[in-house]
């Protein structure tokens, strides 16, 4: 069965491991000291994303996954009950963990070159997490849940995945509210997120 919530949420996971994997290039170039604007720039596409991953997959995207997708699948499918609890509690630090990035990341750009490793080591050790949180959910959760929720279990995630859009996916209209992050990004970042240099 093609169901739209699956599509939606699998098309969300691509947008997000794009952007991590776009933050970890440039990690790996690092901001060109010498120019004034380049390292504001490196900076600014850095909040940006940052920004982004607080603001549309920890509360849009996780919530829904959370109050519809989870609960169903462990009604339906108690035998993934252990992996789904490994999720949901990826779900509740990574609010905290993307802030605290956040914050390691002002240090370095206010205080200085002796924050740099700290933000760096941490923004690695959270894409991985994030990437192995996604391949979990799509590897386990969504066949289980393709082999064992109903109809009405579907229209339900059909009708809540459908009433947002991830910013970053030009599949769709994008909300207003997201258009100047989504230029900034796309405009700075490297590929694969942005136009920015590679």
């Amino acid at each position: 069965m093609n169901h739209s919530a699956l599509r939606v949420i699998r098309d969300e996971h691509a947008s997000l491991a794009a952007m991590l994997k776009s933050m970890l290039q440039m990690l790996q170039r690092g901001p060109d000291a010498g120019e004034m604007h380049t390292r504001e720039r490196y900076f600014d596409v850095l909040r940006a994303m940052l920004f982004y991953i607080d603001e549309f997959p920890e509360k849009l995207h996780h919530p829904k996954e959370s109050d519809l997708l989870f609960p169903r699948l462990a009604r339906m499918a108690p035998h993934v009950m252990a992996t789904i609890e490994r999720l949901e509690s990826d779900h509740m630090s990574g609010e905290v963990r993307v802030r605290e990035l956040m914050h390691l990341l002002m240090a370095w750009e206010y205080l200085g070159e002796t924050r740099r490793a700290a933000f760096e080591d941490e923004a690695t050790r959270y894409v991985q997490f994030y990437l192995d949180h996604m391949r979990l959910e799509e590897m386990v959760l969504l066949p289980e849940a393709e082999r064992w929720l109903t109809d009405s279990d579907w229209h339900a995630l059909n009708v809540a995945f459908a009433t947002h859009r991830d910013p970053l996916n030009d599949k769709g209209a994008r909300d207003p509210q997201f258009d100047r992050l989504f230029t900034r990004i796309v405009m700075l970042a490297p590929s694969p997120v942005g136009l920015g240099e590679a």
